[in-house]
């Protein structure tokens, strides 16, 4: 992929966002001061352990938590095309949804309705957001599945999800993301429960939708090797807080922060079978939410954690620049959370 979209208007803006949770235990942050931008025609990759808070930060941007027991920061911000999406109504997001920002959910068994066919499915999408009667909804709905690729669209149409393989399950569900036009779409591991073969099918579907459409994806998955096949720029999270951000090419040739090498060194070599290498795995776990250390959140698993590292919590830090300075979230490349951050690799 191309490093990061040109320096233009994002048209999503993510700042100091927080989002906590009422629990039985009291309030527990998910997400403590994520702050990103978004630009048309880039994907931006979102990584990181199971827990680190990547699929809370995309529901926040669309608000799909439970509005009574979720909490978000009085300094968050979510800006899209100058509207900020905490101040909306509930009736006005669901203008936004599947509208003006669609959304790939991780299983499409669960995510599409077995008792109802998928042609009826696309049609909820256009009825509740365009003005098409139901002809031309039909036809538009077969039109999005020709876009996604699925075989014998006139057919499928009429036929139940339990009668699709799962890449085309999925394949749908995209259709559904895209039938309104969205101008970000927002995808929770799209790839997880499918072959090899499928997911890279599916994988350059989206890149060739973005270059017909200009629509922006947030792609979230844990899976390195499809971050580096399909996004441009790519976000690190750890226990609720971005630790690193940089343009995809940099992050893998020269990660800077210790967990992001070791998620790297944790990846299956190339043309290396499993009876000849053995992956270094990243001891410990992701700390509670419950019980977050005072310092760096990395701390108890970091081979470089020095003394200091415990005691205070380090800022995102800009390194494009000689001076290590706070990162500023409209122009930073690429940015480290570390006191300590690996060294640059030599050109």
């Amino acid at each position: 992929m191309d490093d990061p979209a040109p320096n233009t208007t994002p048209i999503l803006q993510v700042r100091n966002l927080q989002t906590s949770f009422k629990t039985d235990r009291g309030m527990v942050t998910a997400v403590d001061g994520v702050s990103f931008d978004l630009f048309s025609g880039e994907t931006l990759g979102v990584v990181g352990e199971s827990g680190c808070g990547k699929t809370v930060t995309n529901k926040s941007i669309i608000r799909l938590l439970p509005e009574h027991v979720t909490r978000y920061g009085d300094n968050s911000r979510i800006m899209f095309k100058d509207r900020n999406l905490l101040s909306l109504s509930e009736s006005q997001m669901r203008g936004v949804r599947g509208n003006e920002i669609g959304m790939i959910f991780q299983e499409p068994m669960t995510a599409l309705n077995p008792v109802f066919t998928i042609g009826w499915q696309i049609d909820e999408a256009l009825k509740y957001h365009t003005k098409l009667n139901r002809a031309e909804r039909r036809q538009k709905s077969i039109e999005m599945l020709r876009l996604v690729e699925m075989p014998n669209p006139e057919k499928r149409i009429d036929e139940y999800p339990h009668q699709l393989s799962g890449g085309m399950r999925q394949r749908v569900v995209i259709a559904i993301a895209l039938s309104c036009n969205p101008e970000v779409l927002i995808a929770d591991e799209p790839t997880t429960a499918l072959d090899v073969t499928i997911q890279s099918q599916i994988l350059r579907l989206m890149d060739k939708l973005k270059e017909e459409t200009g629509t922006a994806i947030i792609l979230i998955t844990h899976d390195l090797g499809v971050v580096a096949q399909a996004c441009d720029r790519v976000i690190v999270m750890y226990a609720g807080q971005i630790v690193e951000i940089a343009p995809v090419r940099a992050l893998f040739h020269n990660p800077r922060h210790p967990y992001t090498r070791a998620l790297l060194d944790s990846m299956p070599k190339p043309g290396v079978t499993e009876h000849q290498q053995r992956l270094p795995a990243i001891e410990g776990t992701v700390p509670s939410l419950f019980n977050l250390p005072h310092g760096c959140r990395f701390y108890d698993r970091c081979q470089r954690a020095k003394p200091d590292c415990q005691d205070r919590l380090p800022e995102l830090v800009s390194l494009d620049t000689a001076n290590d300075q706070p990162a500023s979230d409209e122009t930073v490349q690429h940015g480290v959370r570390c006191f300590y951050p690996l060294e640059a690799a030599k050109s």
